[in-house]
């Protein structure tokens, strides 16, 4: 049995709350159980850090100044001693240090005590300390205790001439007490974080996954004449854009169930004639004309032009169709428009010029663009038919091809009874055959083919008439 998923709401909720563990787990370790540790190595890197710059300047007049400052800012105890464990200078944070002037290298420690009562005594684990140093083979030698770390090395210092020892000792267990203070401000905030982080995991994943739903009900319904779910924009760009995606795809998928409607609609009208017409003259043919051969030539020719007919309007239907699929994209190819309409005025003038046509063409040579060169053809195609259907008395067909304004212009004219004002832009319409249906055998489709066709080749397409004196069309395609 297939599990069923997660809501989006309680995954973001697990997803938060999770995210809030890790961080609090996180911060316990380091706060709690880590935080003596890195104390430690902090203060390790540090003395050893002090010693460093002790050393750098342990020969200058000015050592015992910058002894007591170091000591006073690093909280330490400082040493210096000769290697007779004599004490030559101490200092620690609580005092500004005492400098002895003058003094023999080997001089008692009661009798420096005596003398300078201010200095303290050696530290317990110095002899200790002392004993490591003198073993080391790197002049350095620190000692680590749970509460103590001492760190020293042989230096040069100041007013003495042999060798010093400088020692130099800092708490560690300072901390303790801190950590006890931090674990508990620690449980306390991680019990308050724990219920605000929920109370804001519940109102965060219920404020994502209130419009995921309603983009979910939104998508269910898409199809639906009647759906109109109410979306609320601005919580995020994302779902936003989402939601245009789904407007759009629902206005395009009742475009399309309008085109599927009107289609049914058109098509099953436009055959009906053309298939009744064919019945009729075939019954004819078998019960009345079969014997006069006369009759039943005529009644035949009947049946293959209406034929011929419904093979026209199912092309122009089938080839609509392939022009409105929106992932059939055309193959691109240099053209010479020029040779392209020539050849379509040729065929045409060859065709009708024994009906008493008159094709008056004035078409530049040269032209060239980046195109389609069949449906190019077949939009101009449509064009000619058209004025062919409408042309006036004179019979007159004008076709003319310039270049203007670094684009190509194609324009076929006719003197026929011309088109209102108020169908001009009607004419592209798919369908639309109030004008052309005073043409036998049109379906309707063919300016909206060369509208579809001119659209696909990113240009324009117009229409200039005026009643009785003729229309004009207009194709503008952009010039290689």
């Amino acid at each position: 049995m297939k599990r069923k998923a997660r809501s989006f709401q309680s995954r973001l909720l697990g997803y938060f709350m999770f995210f809030t563990a890790v961080i609090f787990a996180v911060l316990w370790l380091l706060q709690t159980v880590f935080l003596q540790s890195f104390y430690n190595g902090m203060l390790v890197k540090n003395t050893i850090a002090v010693a460093d710059r002790i050393a750098s300047k342990s020969d200058t007049s000015g050592i015992n100044e910058y002894i007591d400052e170091l000591s006073r800012d690093n909280s330490i105890l400082v040493f210096v001693t000769d290697t007779q464990s004599n004490i030559l200078y101490s200092s620690d944070e609580y005092k500004n240090g005492h400098i002895m002037k003058n003094r023999e290298p080997k001089i008692a420690k009661a009798d420096l005590r005596a003398e300078h009562g201010h200095y303290r005594e050696l530290p317990e684990n110095y002899d200790e300390f002392l004993s490591e140093l003198v073993s080391s083979e790197n002049s350095e030698a620190e000692l680590l205790t749970d509460e103590m770390y001492v760190y020293g090395r042989y230096i040069s210092f100041y007013g003495c001439e042999d060798d010093a020892v400088l020692y130099i000792g800092t708490t560690l267990n300072a901390v303790g007490s801190t950590a006890r203070i931090i674990r508990m401000q620690l449980l306390w905030v991680t019990l308050l974080s724990v219920v605000i982080g929920l109370v804001l995991a519940w109102f965060m994943s219920r404020s994502f996954s209130r419009p995921v739903a309603q983009l979910t009900e939104k998508a269910h319904k898409l199809a639906d004449k009647e759906s109109d779910i109410s979306f609320r924009e601005g919580f995020c760009s994302e779902l936003d854009e989402l939601n245009d995606t789904l407007d759009n795809t629902a206005e395009k998928l009742r475009r399309s169930q309008e085109f599927q409607n009107e289609l049914l609609a058109n098509v099953s009208h436009d055959l009906r004639t053309p298939l009744t017409m064919i019945k009729g003259y075939a019954e004819m043919i078998r019960d009345i004309s079969r014997e006069d051969e006369k009759q039943c030539a005529e009644d035949v020719a009947v049946i293959v032009e209406e034929t011929d007919r419904l093979t026209a309007l199912v092309n122009e239907i089938l080839e609509y169709s392939e022009l409105q699929m929106t992932d059939t994209e055309l193959v691109m190819s240099d053209v010479d428009l020029s040779e392209a309409v020539s050849a379509v005025a040729d065929s045409f003038e060859n065709l009708y010029s024994k009906d008493g046509f008159r094709f008056e063409c004035d078409i530049a040579e040269d032209i060239r663009i980046c195109g389609n060169v069949s449906r190019l053809k077949r939009a101009v195609y449509n064009l000619m038919d058209n004025a062919v259907r409408h042309a006036g008395e004179d019979k007159w067909i004008g076709v003319t091809l310039r270049s203007e304004d670094n684009k190509a212009v194609i324009e076929i004219s006719d003197h026929g009874e011309g088109i209102a004002p108020e169908e001009l832009e009607r004419i592209w319409d798919r369908y639309y055959t109030k004008r052309q249906r005073q043409g036998k055998g049109v379906s309707g489709l063919g300016l909206a083919i060369v509208k579809q066709t001119v659209m696909l080749h990113n240009g324009e397409c117009r229409a200039e008439s005026e009643i009785g004196k003729g229309s004009t069309f207009r194709i503008v395609l952009g010039l290689s």
